[in-house]
């Protein structure tokens, strides 16, 4: 059985002070992909940099303080690319890549769009970049595993108030639709949705910070794994971890029967 963890941490020190690591230590997680670690290597510690079991992997963000993508790995990777070819968002540390033989694990982290419309031109100039990457992947001849936010809720039944959002950045058509082509033409599967197709409010994995929408379960779904078909059936467990937080996202893991390797 391979057991494989992604969490937007929302700032890997913050989680850390809320008890991710300790959590982690009791997981018995194979891979865990990490988005959002808001630091540099200067800012890691070494509980961060490889925790009791694991070798760490990282893509730091040059802006000090901003995005960055990690990877923990029980067995180490035949290799590790950081980036995927694109300066503009490599430069912010948005995609890491562990490859164990015939199998690709990935921590992405896509970016926001809500905070400018400069930020959601990029966004988009990101999706136009990505999507032919994605089609490398998955004429690879390998295994591949997509874990990370991807900040975007792909249907009505992803988010609570989906008929509100409908022309805010994260539910905007294009971006579903862009959604819409990962799962089909791409060839990717929603893991999650394969084994739990009508989940609504406990599918959610990140609440904002306003109002009381976390008591009130106001939420989104953007965190996924997505997975080439063969591996997406070979998932047999997804659970949206909510006993404790760690950050403003909930881990999502997934139970593959399948060997890294």
């Amino acid at each position: 059985m391979l057991r494989i963890i992604t969490l937007n941490l929302n700032g890997i020190r913050s989680a850390a002070r809320k008890g991710f690591f300790d959590w982690l230590d009791c997981q018995q997680a194979d891979i865990v992909c990490v988005q959002e670690l808001k630091a540099q290597i200067a800012d890691m510690a070494a509980e961060f940099l490889a925790p009791a079991g694991f070798h760490g992997h990282f893509h730091f963000a040059e802006k000090k303080g901003y995005s960055g993508v990690g990877l923990y790995t029980r067995r180490k990777p035949r290799h590790v690319i950081e980036g995927f070819g694109i300066p503009e968002f490599d430069a912010e540390g948005r995609y890491i890549e562990a490859v164990f033989g015939k199998l690709s694990v990935v921590s992405v982290y896509l970016p926001s769009g809500s905070s400018s419309p400069e930020r959601q031109e990029a966004k988009f100039r990101f999706l136009e970049r990505f999507r032919p990457h994605l089609d490398r992947l998955r004429g690879s001849g390998r295994e591949v595993l997509l874990c990370g936010d991807w900040n975007i809720a792909h249907r009505e039944i992803d988010l609570r108030n989906w008929k509100g959002n409908q022309k805010n950045s994260g539910f905007l058509p294009e971006e579903r639709a862009w959604m819409g082509e990962v799962f089909g033409p791409a060839g990717f599967v929603d893991v999650y949705r394969r084994l739990h197709p009508d989940a609504e409010g406990e599918a959610y994995t990140w609440w904002s910070n306003r109002g009381q929408a976390r008591a009130k379960n106001v939420g989104w779904r953007i965190d996924y794994q997505i997975a080439t078909p063969l591996l997406a059936e070979k998932a047999r467990r997804a659970e949206v971890y909510k006993g404790q937080w760690f950050s403003d996202h909930a881990p999502l893991t997934i139970d593959y029967a399948h060997e890294a390797g």
